[in-house]
């Protein structure tokens, strides 16, 4: 049996951002099917299309640059499954780049990922000297929603910056816990900011 496995660079704008992880899983499956792509499946009594998402997209954070692996069950080249990808694709989804990997390849490992906020001026006073602040402490706990464990944010921060009214950062990725984007405003006492206007984006996932 043919398993093809392929990494693809996508965007989720605009509504898309509304739905959840699941949902777009089910768009996605819908789509390759429509462009005609024959899905490789698990095994078992309830086989799933081999689909993996490394980051899931929170709701309502817009995507620039997602990454997801797919396995298909015959051959086919890069430019031949973005061309039949291209056309199927909703309002808000954006094929950015297809790679067909070699047989063997390991998984994609993400090192870090990078978000943007643009933030009302009502909240941005304060904001630089909390910033320079978490920068300069050697922790910084913030405690998590819905009962979870505490984690210390500090060491997850590897950029954070406020320019012309845009926050940016970059966080650290790793399997024994990673701080979201949502935790980070938080921890900068911008819990409520996306209530106030500021839009979520995370603009890029860096693989090892």
């Amino acid at each position: 049996m043919v398993r093809l496995r392929v990494r693809i660079r996508f965007a989720k704008q605009g509504d898309l951002r509304l739905i959840g992880h699941r949902d777009l899983m089910r768009c996605l499956e819908r789509l390759f099917r429509r462009a005609g792509l024959p899905l490789g499946f698990s095994q078992g009594f309830h086989p799933k299309p081999r689909m993996t998402f490394p980051s899931a997209l929170a709701v309502g954070i817009e995507g620039l640059d997602e990454v997801m692996e797919l396995e298909l069950a015959e051959p086919a080249t890069a430019d031949d499954l973005m061309r039949r990808l291209t056309p199927q694709a909703p309002p808000g989804l954006t094929f950015r780049a297809v790679q067909v990997l070699p047989e063997g390849a390991k998984k994609v490992q993400l090192r870090s990922a990078s978000y943007e906020a643009s933030i009302p001026a009502s909240e941005r006073a304060g904001l630089a000297e909390r910033i320079e602040r978490l920068l300069a402490a050697s922790s910084w706990p913030v405690e998590r929603a819905r009962g979870r464990r505490s984690i210390d944010v500090r060491p997850l921060v590897l950029d954070l910056a406020l320019a012309d009214g845009v926050l940016t950062m970059r966080l650290r990725l790793c399997s024994d816990g990673s701080a979201g984007v949502r935790e980070m405003l938080a921890a900068l006492g911008l819990a409520d900011v996306e209530q106030r206007g500021a839009h979520l984006r995370r603009t890029a996932l860096e693989a090892a």
